[in-house]
């Protein structure tokens, strides 16, 4: 019993703790499709942050009834522990199982997506820096076409090659770039599509891991918080 106590008492501080990291990995999740919209049409995709952000929040009440148990046993409290653990479990499992599942299927959207801005977007070689979803993406993350830069060549028209690419796909220490192909050591030597792969392969690792790490986390707590209940027991709730 003693053990159980110690154990649960450490197990509330730490889902004190992991609270934050899922609600970071949640938020995470939510900001990254927020901010890639144009590339991801599906608003559900986003439904493993917010299973997360959910479990985060059902973390915070969660360790304050473990920590409250293990100074003070409580039939109310031991109860009302074990549901929230329940919930926490269903929520986090379905997170994990999303993530991981969202994962596959929108990397092989990517590399379509990212092709089609691509050949719909119309630039030309002037000063114009472009707003366009494709340049948004290449600035914020110094990448530039799918590949790289001559995926602008293959979109432009078969009978003119213009010697320039959008001024999104300048590196920023290059201030005076303009797009020039005579200055291809000023132009971002990565494609967006590496980029934006490993950014929502990492978000939704996060999660996974994080949820399947809580899970285990949660079994534990429950398994003390059973061996409190075992050394008081419902003597008035037998007849059941």
């Amino acid at each position: 019993r003693f053990f159980a106590q110690s154990l649960l008492r450490f197990l509330g501080f730490i889902l004190w703790a992991t609270a934050a990291v899922q609600m970071f990995g949640g938020v995470s999740v939510i900001l990254m499709f927020k901010n890639y919209r144009y590339l991801f049409q599906e608003s559900y995709l986003s439904l493993p942050g917010w299973l997360a952000l959910t479990s985060a929040l059902v973390l915070l009440p969660t360790g304050v009834l473990a920590v409250s148990i293990s100074v003070k046993c409580s039939r109310n409290k031991q109860g009302t522990f074990m549901y929230l653990l329940v919930l926490l479990l269903c929520l986090e499992m379905s997170s994990a199982a999303l993530a991981h599942s969202y994962s596959v299927r929108t990397a092989s959207q990517l590399e379509s997506t990212m092709g089609y801005l691509v050949h719909q977007h119309n630039w030309t070689c002037s000063q114009d820096p472009g707003n366009s979803a494709v340049d948004v993406i290449q600035r914020k993350l110094q990448c530039c076409g799918v590949h790289n830069y001559t995926d602008w060549l293959k979109a432009s028209s078969p009978w003119y090659r213009p010697p320039c690419v959008p001024e999104s796909c300048c590196m920023e220490k290059h201030s005076h770039c303009r797009g020039d192909l005579g200055h291809v050591e000023q132009l971002s030597d990565k494609g967006c599509l590496k980029k934006l792969e490993d950014q929502m392969c990492f978000a939704m690792l996060y999660i996974f891991w994080c949820c399947i790490v809580l899970s285990i986390l949660e079994l534990l707590a429950a398994l003390s918080n059973g061996i409190l209940m075992r050394h008081q027991p419902f003597h008035e709730l037998r007849i059941l």
